[in-house]
């Protein structure tokens, strides 16, 4: 007997088989139990996840002699004929090639004659969006006023190509992405009864790389399984298969970004192609590991939110303490535009290659993003004393200094002025609000050895100083230089100058910054 596929082979056979939509087999049993059933159905959502198997246990519950909590018996006449495919009261339309006004008009003669079997003729049309607009006004007077023994069910995958004028003639169900555990929990069940040894780890790949899709994850599975017939399935093997890179080879890559050693990047990439990985499914899951960075970097709860192993998430938080926000929402941007353009280009690598230089040299865009990524590698640079020689910003007292009345200097504290040494350090710890509005803040010398932050707005000033967050700030200080000093806001008065107002505190320890040349 010729071997069938295993999402032909599990389709289920009634409505309890159905996995993650269960909104609307609920729906559409109650509808059934209580003989509430509507003339005409939309279902939409992406491939694989229950359209048209809903749609056939739909019109097989419908019609069957002897219904079960409004599932299909599966054992009477009607039902065992709507399964084989001989029922004459279902019929299932591809619209993608019968998309014409011809073919609905036969249609329409069609449903002149009642069934000769069973209750209702149920019409079936699969991509319905790909109907003419012709073909869909055919069909508008037809499905406004059917025969009471007529159920149309449309399915589509794009919905907003679908007349306004037909969806508001049908009850409108939206199929949604399968859950990564349920679908991981049904491969699991499935393998258990096909008698494969599955690793539980290439399991959870596998529901992953499916991406909702209940369809896609069991041809995911029976191609995994055929490479290794006989043999343990294992994460590796699935890797092999599927053209795919182990999550260990993206931390290599964005520390090798990060440090800006784009030519040991572009060897790994090297190293990735000739192990005869799929290029675009590797930007693809590097993408979705910087997400996992990202959200791990603005989330309190990250086991909660990234599904990985706690070595993986320590790896994680290792390099969420090498990268800012910004700059890593940049990587994400630059690599979801080469998402998109490697899709149809005979030079993969080479885009690639182009993109991991971008990252790794920010001088080549102009854009505020890159700036921010620039800004970050000095703040870097400043923070590990890295300086080379280079042209000096004008940072001298001389330069900096601004004409205006004189005024006193005064002495900074050791204390003060160590908070600003390690200002960089201490700002970048700093969360939510609190960090942007520092940003656009200058620092001064307070009284009783306090630290001025000077405001020119109400809005910073406003936030900032609320007592947890001044407390926050201090507490942030003294983990930094382990001794304590008190934090003053300060709101800078409409027109007026800093300077008239307030003594500058790096002025006077007159730092000498020099920019290197990125």
């Amino acid at each position: 007997m010729s071997y069938t596929a295993l999402y032909r082979k599990f389709r289920p056979d009634n409505f309890d088989k159905v996995k993650g939509q269960d909104h609307i087999v609920t729906t559409l049993k109650n509808q059934i139990q209580a003989n509430r059933i509507g003339h005409a159905y939309l279902f939409c959502g992406t491939r694989g996840t229950g359209k048209t198997t809903v749609a056939k246990l739909f019109a097989k519950a419908v019609n069957c002699e002897h219904t079960t909590d409004g599932s299909p018996c599966n054992e009477c006449q009607t039902c065992k004929s709507i399964m084989s495919g001989t029922s004459m009261n279902v019929i299932e339309i591809d619209a993608a090639s019968n998309n014409g006004v011809d073919n609905i008009r036969m249609i329409n003669e069609e449903v002149q004659y009642s069934p000769t079997e069973g209750k209702y003729k149920v019409y079936i049309i699969d991509e319905v969006h790909m109907l003419s607009i012709g073909a869909f006004n055919a069909l508008l007077k037809t499905l406004e006023e059917p025969p009471s023994y007529v159920i149309f069910i449309l399915a589509t995958t794009e919905v907003h190509k679908i007349p306004i004028t037909i969806m508001s003639r049908c009850q409108r169900y939206d199929f949604k992405h399968i859950t990564v555990e349920t679908i991981e929990k049904n491969l699991k069940d499935l393998s258990d009864i096909e008698g494969l040894d599955v690793e539980e780890k290439a399991l959870r790949y596998i529901a992953k790389a499916a991406d909702g899709s209940m369809r896609d994850a069991l041809s995911l599975l029976d191609q995994c399984s055929a490479f290794y017939i006989g043999k343990s399935l294992t994460y590796e093997n699935v890797l092999e298969v599927l053209g795919a890179v182990d999550t260990e080879v993206f931390s290599r890559l964005l520390r090798h970004i990060i440090a800006g050693d784009n030519v040991s990047a572009v060897h790994l990439l090297e190293e990735i192609i000739m192990n005869g990985r799929e290029l675009s499914q590797f930007v693809v899951d590097f993408i979705w590991y910087m997400r996992n960075l990202l959200l791990m970097k603005t989330s309190d709860d990250i086991e909660n939110v990234i599904d990985a192993s706690p070595e993986r998430i320590k790896a994680l938080k290792e390099e969420g303490d090498m990268i800012e926000e910004e700059v890593l929402m940049r990587y994400i941007r630059v690599f979801s535009e080469l998402s998109n353009q490697i899709k149809y280009s005979s030079q993969k690598r080479v885009l690639i290659e182009i993109a991991i230089i971008k990252l790794t040299r920010p001088a080549m865009e102009n854009d505020l993003s890159a700036m921010l990524n620039r800004i970050s590698n000095l703040e870097k640079l400043i923070e590990d004393g890295n300086f080379t020689t280079g042209m000096p910003v004008a940072t001298t007292v001389e330069q900096r200094q601004k004409p205006s009345k004189p005024k006193a200097q005064i002495a900074v504290p050791e204390d003060v002025q160590e908070v600003v040494n390690n200002w960089s350090t201490i700002s970048r710890k700093l969360i939510g609000g609190t960090r942007t509005y520092i940003k656009n803040a200058r620092l001064a010398a307070g009284e009783a050895n306090g630290l001025y932050i000077v405001f020119k707005d109400s809005v910073g000033y406003e936030y900032v100083s609320r007592e947890d967050r001044v407390r926050e700030i201090e507490e942030l200080i003294e983990e930094v230089i382990n001794k304590q000093v008190k934090v003053i806001p300060k709101l800078l008065e409409d027109n007026s100058r800093f300077e008239e107002n307030y003594v500058e505190i790096e002025n006077i320890i007159n730092f000498e910054i020099v920019q290197e040349d990125f």
